[in-house]
């Protein structure tokens, strides 16, 4: 290998190494190795920030606001109530969110088309008496598996298309990705309405206070007000009384904290931290009259204050911080009012406590603020709406926007880009999705990766890695019929993704992938086309996919427990990808 090959590995590695570590967000790391690229000299200066005007970030961009839109607009969620009245069976109830998610998922963001099923999948468990843990870890992986199915249902499609559009001449198309990712997709689908018996039956999802909430172990903190039963009782008068329903993890009086020991006797003004199961956190607070904090707090102009039950999300801004330092109340007008975090008992006051992905909080607010504060905070809810935040009259025009989009890009009349940015404006135009909230639906961090990745990961190419590994990789397979060749890459992409975004693993492993297919004699379209796949499909861990990451709290879920469902799973699209890929893409 030349310098700057082993330079442009060495880079790449670092990058992966950083990414698997976890100390820094996916779009510093891509920031890193654009810096380190142009310091070694194997990215030129002109050439740093084309990656930012490649038309992937367009496309993505464009995407990205498309799905707020169909979102929005409320469509699959009121289709879905309709149906979920008359579906009662578990297994029944686990097919048709699983399908509604992934067929969503073809056309809304994956983790958009998971978040707004989840309030349905809650409902249903409650009306037929199953954990949530039941529904949400296969909806999960329903989601990936849609978002193979359009152009714009992953961003690995996109890049995709991108890389062959540059070997050919001619790019993937909007339903060129339809044959494999539908027959996946139900394949998938007809697994998992089985496959669910493989996760543990004990997991159960977060809990919730009062009617907005449905778990176990949250920490809340209520404020004794004079005339309560509680005055002058002690710790352990007060337990008894509640049946030992709660548990009092500390007092705070005058400011000071204290240890609630069972013969310490509570005052006026004592504020409670207070620990147990939903119900009995309120029947506990409604018999002693005592106040939640911010619970005397009126929303402006007489409006009314309701609660909320949501999860953080990866990108949260309150993930890593306290309520308290954030300003919760003074910046956004609500109050966090109970917090879950599942296999820990929380004993800080609630402004202390740092707050992380996968929590389950209650919020107070305005009830006609609230949902916006919840999509500015970057939390996900899990109750059910009680706002619409669509109208009927432009439910549907989104829809149309996008189906118009897709007709103009599959007929080949207009370009993706020039499509998709075009219908992006229209929907921001029209209404269906004010100006604001576009912005919130365009995750900049992806964008950020992908601009300074698109230069990083073209040094393989420009340094003449691409040839030397895609080589090797021949002379591997050379004794490979092509199928064994098609899973190779298949299962090396598959490998990669938990550790990489999948957006990453596309433009590190697309290349490689083309030039293998080259060097073997192959068209490369089987081989780019596994590579999608592959990266689309992380079933293994937490951690690799915001989908999956978005479910551990809500479900309950363990580490090891996405392995119990998602390797079988895994197999299964290997087994059953490979061959649907070469007939329907002979090499």
């Amino acid at each position: 290998m030349t310098l700057p090959q082993i330079l442009s590995v060495g880079v790449l590695s670092g990058m992966m190494l950083l990414f698997i570590w976890g100390r820094f967000r996916y779009d510093v790391v891509a920031v890193m190795a654009l810096l380190a690229a142009l310091a070694l000299g194997i990215v030129k200066p002109k050439e740093a920030f084309t990656g930012f005007s490649d038309d992937i970030v367009i496309i993505v961009g464009s995407a990205l606001v498309l799905s707020g839109a169909v979102q929005r607009s409320g469509i699959i969620e009121s289709a879905m109530l309709l149906l979920q009245r008359r579906v009662t069976r578990v297994r029944s109830q686990l097919l048709l969110l699983c399908a509604s998610v992934g067929f969503a998922s073809a056309l809304v963001k994956n983790i958009g088309a998971l978040a707004m099923m989840m309030p349905v999948a809650f409902q249903m468990a409650k009306r037929s008496k199953a954990t949530p843990a039941v529904f949400l870890m296969p909806m999960a992986f329903a989601s990936l598996l849609g978002g193979l199915i359009t152009l714009i249902g992953t961003s690995p499609n996109i890049i995709v298309s991108r890389v062959r559009e540059e070997m050919t001449g001619e790019p993937f198309g909007m339903f060129d990705y339809a044959p494999v990712g539908l027959g996946l997709t139900v394949i998938g689908l007809i697994f998992l309405r089985f496959g669910y018996r493989l996760l543990p039956r004990d997991r159960r999802a977060v809990p919730t206070l009062g009617e907005a909430l449905d778990i176990q172990n949250y920490v809340t903190e209520a404020e004794i007000p004079a005339g309560s039963p509680a005055v002058d009782e002690s710790v352990m008068a007060f337990r008894a009384r509640h049946d030992n329903e709660v548990t009092v993890t500390a007092i705070l009086r005058g400011g000071i904290r204290s240890t609630p020991f069972p013969d310490t006797t509570l005052r006026p003004e004592d504020l409670l931290i207070l620990g147990g199961a939903p119900d009995s956190l309120e029947r506990v607070i409604a018999a002693d009259g005592l106040a939640l904090e911010g619970q005397e707090r009126e929303a402006p102009q007489g409006g009314e204050v309701g609660v909320l039950e949501a999860v953080i999300g990866t990108d949260s801004a309150l993930a890593g911080r306290t309520a308290g330092r954030l300003g919760l109340h003074e910046r956004f007008g609500v109050n966090l009012i109970a917090v879950s975090r599942r296999g820990e008992r929380l004993a800080k006051r609630l402004g202390e406590i740092e707050l992380r992905a996968g929590d389950v909080i209650v919020l107070q607010g305005p009830l006609e603020l609230l949902f916006e504060r919840l999509s500015e905070l970057g939390c996900l809810p899990l109750a059910e709406r009680t706002l619409r935040l669509g109208s009927a009259r432009k439910g549907l025009l989104p829809l149309l926007i996008l189906g118009a989009a897709m007709i103009a890009t599959a007929s080949g009349y207009v370009p993706v880009t020039v499509a998709f940015f075009a219908a992006a404006a229209l929907v921001v135009l029209s209404g269906s999705l004010p100006v604001r909230e576009a912005y919130k639906h365009v995750e900049w961090p992806i964008l950020i990766m992908l601009g300074a990745l698109i230069p990083v990961s073209d040094t393989l190419r420009s340094t003449g890695t691409t040839d030397l590994i895609g080589e090797q990789l021949s002379q591997l397979a050379a004794t490979l019929p092509p199928w064994g060749a098609v899973a190779l890459i298949l299962a090396a992409a598959m490998a990669v993704t938990p550790f990489l975004n999948n957006a990453a693993t596309v433009l590190v492993m697309a290349p490689i992938a083309a030039t293998f297919a080259t060097g073997l004699g192959y068209r490369p379209e089987a081989f780019l086309m596994a590579t999608a796949v592959g990266a689309g499909c992380d079933f293994l861990t937490p951690i690799g996919h915001q989908c999956n990451t978005l479910v551990l709290g809500p479900g309950g879920y363990r580490f090891s427990d996405y392995a119990r469902l998602g390797a079988p799973l895994s197999l299964l699209v290997l087994v059953v990808g490979t061959p649907l890929i070469l007939w329907v893409w002979p090499v």
